[in-house]
């Protein structure tokens, strides 16, 4: 009786496991389903929000578009773990500092990009380890 109760137990864990992990796997995306190593994007702007979060850090860039709005972009990251074994610390970017940032535009936003480095107004290089550096095999 206490084997056939652990079996159960053990049944219904797995298949618990087996309906949960597909979803978590397809949540997570990858670089060229969402971006375009075709539509490079270099910006100039100011740093307005940084959301050293996981699974991919992001910050926003005010820059001053065409006829002289001002234009938010959305810049990805990748993980706050692999940026810091770059070099990044969680205060690299910050709110008020100027940047130019490279990347790649997303596929279906107009002010959406995954940087692929970001230069701050002193000079300093920070490279995120983008997808985007990768070759497409």
């Amino acid at each position: 009786m206490i084997l056939d109760r652990r079996a159960h137990g053990f049944a219904g864990w797995a298949a618990l496991t087996a309906w949960l992990v597909p979803g978590l796997v397809l949540a997570h995306h990858s670089f060229s389903a969402e971006y375009s190593r075709d539509l490079p994007v270099e910006v100039t702007g100011i740093v307005s929000n940084v959301e050293w979060t996981n699974p991919h850090a992001r910050f926003y860039v005010k820059v001053a578009g065409e006829g002289g709005e001002v234009v938010t972009w959305d810049f990805e990251l990748t993980t706050p773990n692999i940026l810091m074994r770059r070099g990044w610390k969680a205060n690299s970017l910050k709110p008020g500092d100027t940047v130019t940032v490279t990347g790649w535009r997303a596929r279906n936003g107009e002010h959406t990009a995954n940087a692929g480095s970001v230069t701050l107004e002193n000079g300093t290089k920070l490279f995120t380890g983008s997808a985007g550096d990768q070759q497409q095999n």
